[in-house]
């Protein structure tokens, strides 16, 4: 198929339809408006649904019941949103519904700033919502990316029976590339009859979807299975990419629109003789453990966490993964300052530099 200029929130937006994605409620709030627009009038056009709640709170519960009848469904907001989101996604993961929810993030905390930021990584990998269940996180760094992780995302949250989130900062919401979108997937309600509403032979079990409360001896079972089930995502679904990292002595880790300004850093540092690599996780739960345990810490000299946020958020799982075998530094921005080029690569330069005393 030819490729198409679009802007990040109308390809995640097109990749959804084409996904199979036939229902989407939601409320306005910058920088994720063009995806309510777009669905507005693209959803109709497929037989779809398309519900401009009341808040925020009735949009989560409009998705939780399309979703409980096998619909493909998705919401999509920013950080002040996905906090009002909360119950409905806990609820989701209690009664195990699949669905998808798109974080467009912005500057925070609070109401914050309409501007790009990445504050919300916390949010997304710790506490989405209560009772400490925990989702798949992916972090687009391209608008292809975004397209292919969106199409893709429904395949994961059917076969976990679980939301999957999807964060991208406001900065790839709103920039334009051209992609390359995939065939149309016709939605199949016969792939959920297992569990949905519609199709459940059993009344127990649909019981259950309209109220996640269970006795506490199968609620600790349910937990003990999506432990086992966390654990699969860390052996079998972590994405990242690795950038000459096998000789680096210093590696930044970054992702989303970061991870740009941070691989041209690294190129830029490589013509001069500097040894860094990156690590750029794609998902950001589970995160890439393995490719921070596999370093020779005797080689390396530091990492450079590189994020739109400050304080650090990602710093936590970096920190967990390093177990103190090499320095982390940091080079951040926020409340809507976004990285250049230019000032990444001379503060990896001067962080190097400063390091190694020579920076060579």
């Amino acid at each position: 198929m030819a490729k198409e200029l679009v802007n990040g929130c109308i390809a995640i937006a097109e990749s959804a339809v084409r996904a199979g994605c036939r229902f989407f409620a939601g409320y306005p709030i910058t920088p994720q408006n063009h995806i309510p627009e777009y669905f507005s009038h693209r959803l109709p056009e497929v037989g779809g649904v398309f519900v401009q709640g009341e808040s925020e709170v009735a949009s989560i519960n409009m998705v939780y019941g399309a979703a409980a009848g096998g619909t493909r469904a998705m919401t999509s907001s920013s950080g002040p949103g996905i906090s009002l989101k909360a119950e409905g996604i806990s609820y989701l993961a209690g009664t195990q519904i699949p669905a998808v929810i798109v974080n467009i993030s912005r500057g925070g905390p609070g109401l914050g700033s309409i501007q790009p930021a990445q504050q919300d990584y916390l949010q997304a990998t710790k506490a989405l919502g209560h009772g400490g269940f925990k989702t798949i996180v992916f972090a687009p760094a391209t608008l292809q990316e975004a397209v292919d992780l969106t199409y893709s995302a429904w395949d994961y949250a059917e076969r976990d029976r679980n939301p999957v989130f999807i964060l991208m900062d406001g900065c790839l919401g709103n920039m334009m590339e051209t992609v390359k979108f995939p065939e149309m997937k016709e939605p199949d309600r016969n792939s959920t009859s297992k569990w949905n509403l519609y199709r459940a032979k059993d009344v127990k079990r649909s019981d259950r979807v309209l109220s996640p409360y269970f006795p506490d001896a199968i609620l600790e079972m349910q937990n003990k299975s999506r432990n086992a089930m966390m654990k699969r995502w860390a052996e079998n679904d972590v994405k990242v990419e690795e950038f000459m990292i096998d000789d680096a002595e210093f590696i930044a880790v970054a992702y989303g629109i970061a991870a740009r300004s941070a691989k041209e850093a690294v190129i830029c540092l490589r013509k001069e003789g500097y040894k860094i690599g990156l690590i750029r996780p794609i998902t950001l739960n589970p995160f890439p453990s393995k490719s921070f345990n596999k370093l020779d810490y005797s080689k390396v000299k530091g990492f450079i966490d590189t994020e739109l946020a400050i304080p650090a958020q990602m710093r936590i799982d970096i920190q967990a993964e390093v177990l103190g075998r090499a320095p982390i530094y940091e080079y951040c921005r926020s409340g809507g300052i976004l990285f250049d080029d230019e000032a990444v690569y001379s503060n990896y330069k001067k962080i190097i530099t400063e390091a190694s005393g020579n920076g060579i």
